[in-house]
């Protein structure tokens, strides 16, 4: 009976086993939320990307130095960050967290695997006294 109960449990657990290798056992990339402060430093890494996902307009008007700008909105922005490196480190912004959460998730799920997000975008940016530069 013990011999039968081996089997029956190793019959059931294959299937589970062979889902969680074909998922990547667990090593799903995430995106990292960052206050100002900690964005403040982790741009500062050499080869990070910085990406402001507001519209041209906005990105125009004040933007964090040497920021590139893909707008989450545009029905580009798929096809736009497809041409990225997904080895490179992104930081990404928007003007208070809500489309740069949207891009960061895309991203994702796109392949990148080194994602960070400002939480509460440049409104916190500006709150805790960190310069923007324009157009």
């Amino acid at each position: 009976m013990q011999l039968i109960n081996k089997k029956l449990i190793a019959f059931l657990a294959s299937p589970l086993l062979l889902l969680l290798t074909a998922c990547g056992g667990g090593s799903v990339a995430k995106v990292t939320n960052l206050n100002a402060d900690g964005f403040s430093s982790e741009i500062k890494n050499a080869g990070v990307v910085v990406l402001d996902v507001r519209t041209p307009g906005e990105f125009a008007a004040g933007h964090i130095q040497n920021a590139i700008n893909i707008d989450v909105e545009s029905s580009d922005f798929d096809a736009n960050i497809a041409k990225l490196d997904k080895t490179k480190e992104y930081d990404v912004y928007c003007h208070s967290g809500r489309r740069s959460g949207i891009a960061t998730q895309k991203m994702v799920k796109a392949g990148f695997t080194k994602v960070f997000n400002l939480d509460g975008g440049i409104i916190a940016w500006q709150n805790a006294g960190f310069p923007l530069v324009s157009a």
